[in-house]
């Protein structure tokens, strides 16, 4: 009996050691504490919207006395997650924003796990339905536009990851309805992952941000995927390339102007800018040199399994800055 009692809490004790590796290994690699929520003008209000007899859901932060005619921007969330993710894991940068600058700010939520963008990863069906991504949020800008009496020539598009990828699909497919976009660790898909219609309108603007050290969506170009196991989303072109894709569909001629800063110990900004006239669109890449699977951002950090996550530059401050820059 005393040797089945020694077995039992030797494995007992086993069983609390590698709980704990697991648990230090978690704290290490996953874990980053939530950022400390700002004092906001407005409040975050909850939406429903039925499109093609489907309901879908969204979140709304509209700054208090926001006046009438302010711009409406989209902040798309990245895989598996949702409007509550993209808020904590911006640090609220983008809330912190619309109150200095006066502009009402949306997060959609994706009908499946991910967004429906250009790739084959959000080809996928919830209940036996596909859902239409693309026309939920064109429903979505009509409704906020004409309900916060917004300015609809105004009307921007950000996002991470999948989100900044559904972005690159609304600049391609729908350039009329949005003035600029901004994609986050995202790049164009390789032509056999492909699966836009790009639209024969004029071009819109397009910001591109992207880490050299990201793990998932690989800067170079390739298959994404994490640690070479995990989420699959298809084959890529690289950050500069996708660049000059979107240069090339506006007919942007000539080589990008080209500057570089360092922001911090071991982070280089690069940023390449595609202009041709003012009041045309324009394209820029912002390469962060030293950055990860995320967006930079002072307020909160990214977990370690995604790459290094430096606290600058402020990339929703960019990003906000290339939006603002747009003629009206």
């Amino acid at each position: 009996m005393k040797r089945v009692l020694r077995f039992l809490l030797r494995g007992l004790l086993g069983l609390i050691a590698l709980l704990a590796v697991l648990a230090g290994v978690f704290a290490y690699f996953l874990y980053t504490p939530d950022p400390e929520v700002p004092q906001l003008s407005g409040s975050l209000v909850k939406g429903e919207i039925d499109v093609a007899g489907v309901k879908r859901g969204y979140r709304t932060y509209v700054p208090k006395d926001l006046p009438k005619g302010a711009p409406l921007v989209l902040v798309m969330h990245g895989s598996g997650e949702g409007p509550g993710r993209i808020r904590v894991g911006t640090g609220y940068a983008f809330e912190r924003l619309a109150d200095q600058h006066g502009f009402a700010l949306v997060y959609p939520k994706s009908f499946a796990s991910d967004w429906n963008d250009c790739s084959r990863i959000g080809d996928k069906e919830l209940n036996g339905v596909r859902g239409d991504d693309v026309g939920y949020l064109a429903a979505l800008v009509d409704k906020l536009v004409a309900d916060l009496s917004l300015d609809p020539a105004r009307v921007f598009a950000t996002g991470v990851s999948n989100g900044g990828s559904m972005a690159l699909r609304l600049a391609l497919e729908q350039p009329n309805r949005y003035k600029a976009v901004a994609a986050v660790v995202a790049n164009v898909p390789a032509p056999q992952n492909f699966q836009c219609k790009p639209a024969a309108a004029k071009a819109t603007s397009v910001m591109i941000m992207n880490g050299t050290e990201d793990p998932l969506v690989p800067y170079a170009g390739g298959e994404i995927n994490l640690l070479g196991l995990f989420y699959k989303g298809g084959e890529i072109i690289s950050s500069r390339a996708s660049a000059q894709y979107f240069a090339d569909w506006a007919h942007l001629a000539g080589p990008p102007q080209t500057s570089e800063k360092t922001v911090a110990e071991g982070v280089r900004v690069e940023q390449n800018r595609w202009r041709n006239e003012e009041g045309k669109a324009e394209v820029e890449l912002v390469s962060i040199h030293g950055g990860g699977h995320g967006l930079p951002q002072p307020y909160s950090k990214r977990p370690r399994l995604l790459g290094p996550s430096p606290m600058e530059p402020n990339g929703p401050a960019m990003i906000w800055a290339f939006f603002e820059r747009q003629p009206k």
